[in-house]
């Protein structure tokens, strides 16, 4: 099944009072786009990507968008939020059966709750996620204004009162994601009428939109007030992380350099007059990783994942088995902690290449820039590496619970 994420990205944030989009903000750290954006490309139900963002930010979008494995479409966003989703559903692959849509302003939606809400929608149609009222609900109306009775004051325009008393338990608070197949949604977004997110136009269409229990910490950060929690929750959840006990691995490729290949590392072709030999791209950096990852998940080596034997992996791009490898320790409910890599050649030099592997890497693994090092190193003219016939990598990789 083909998934594609839409990112709700196109508003300007207004009523958060900063001088540039809320969604470029930082929290904890880090961009609350960039963590938005990351929790769909590093989920494994996601194949596609489409992000619509304000018009005058597609011209220079953040690195983030540009350096990524999985395919990222940007698209300009609307005058509302409707006619941002509308753009970039015309923009995304015709294969997608299931399109989910999330508020980039909601960056911390947990990889489970994104399964949970496509499985739904791919079963009945059209899901979305929300939490039940916490609190009692009233429904009120405005009344006119009241009159200086003897001594009291007088309310002073029209006042608002309570008109009813909604029942709690049939109260629901929506959030996102919201996941439709593709007629329902194609349906729901050929409606001329505004709404507040595509459950409501669903609804319209004549579709019955299934609830996903949402979760607390899925808040959408709209106003200032919202930071302070924000803050907070970020360093509930990267503290969490960081605070378990990981678990290390490392790996190691060597390939001979011959004329007529291509020199890749990292998924970065590098100019050189000789490239690495091999059965796939003989990227030495994805594969010393790709084994590092899978030693330290005690899952074996990249020789019995992707053996050179079969032909589906001839000429493969290695970035695509490095991803394959960190689905499989993802299916084991761990993820990357951090990369640290040697690469050991005497020609060319990699310094001036090594920011777009490292976005690379990243970007097939799901992980902020910050957690990758690549390095590079000669052998002085010694050995076979030395004398320029062969490279070769060094990696370390620290995995731990998601």
């Amino acid at each position: 099944m083909h998934v594609t994420a839409i990112i709700a990205a196109g508003g300007r944030g207004l009523r958060l009072g900063a001088s540039r989009p809320k969604q470029l903000l930082e929290v904890g750290g880090r961009p609350i786009l960039e963590r938005t954006v990351t929790a769909f490309l590093s989920h494994p139900s996601i194949d596609t990507v489409v992000v619509a963002l304000p018009a005058d930010l597609m011209e220079t979008p953040p690195e983030y968008l540009r350096s990524t494995l999985k395919p990222v479409r940007i698209v300009a966003g609307g005058e509302r939020r409707q006619d941002s989703v509308a753009n970039a559903f015309r923009s995304a692959n015709a294969l997608s059966e299931v399109i989910v849509i999330h508020d980039a302003a909601r960056p911390f939606a947990s990889a489970d709750l994104i399964a949970r809400t496509i499985a739904v929608a791919a079963e009945t149609g059209a899901a979305l996620a929300a939490v039940p009222a916490r609190d009692t609900v009233k429904r009120v109306g405005a009344t006119a204004p009241s009159r200086t009775v003897g001594s009291q004051s007088a309310v002073s325009g029209s006042s608002r009162t309570v008109i009813d008393t909604l029942p709690r338990d049939e109260i629901y608070l929506a959030q996102t994601p919201q996941a439709f197949r593709r007629d329902v949604l194609a349906a729901a977004l050929a409606l001329a009428t505004d709404a507040t997110d595509e459950a409501a136009l669903a609804e319209q269409a004549g579709h019955q939109v299934q609830i996903v229990d949402g979760e607390a910490t899925n808040i959408k950060i709209t106003t200032a007030d919202d930071l302070p929690m924000a803050e907070a929750i970020a360093r509930s959840i990267d503290g969490a992380r960081s605070a378990r006990t990981g678990r290390a691995g490392t790996g190691y490729d060597l390939h001979r350099l011959v004329e007529g290949r291509p020199l890749v590392l990292g998924g970065v072709t590098i100019p050189s007059d000789r490239g690495a030999l091999g059965h796939s791209d003989a990227d030495v950096v994805c594969h010393a990783i790709t084994d590092a990852i899978l030693g330290a998940a005690c899952l074996g080596d990249i020789g019995r994942h992707f053996p050179d034997t079969d032909p589906r992996w001839k000429d493969v791009s290695s970035l695509d088995l490095l991803q394959r490898a960190a689905a499989l320790v993802a299916a084991q409910g761990l993820q990357v902690g951090n990369v640290d890599v040697t690469v050991i050649l005497e020609r060319p030099k990699i310094r001036d290449h090594i920011g777009a592997m490292r976005a690379r890497v990243a970007a097939a693994l799901g992980v902020g820039i910050e957690r990758i090092s690549i390095k590079g190193k000669t052998n002085e003219g010694m050995d076979a590496i030395g004398r320029g016939e062969a490279i070769a990598a060094h990696a370390v990789v620290l995995i731990r619970a998601i």
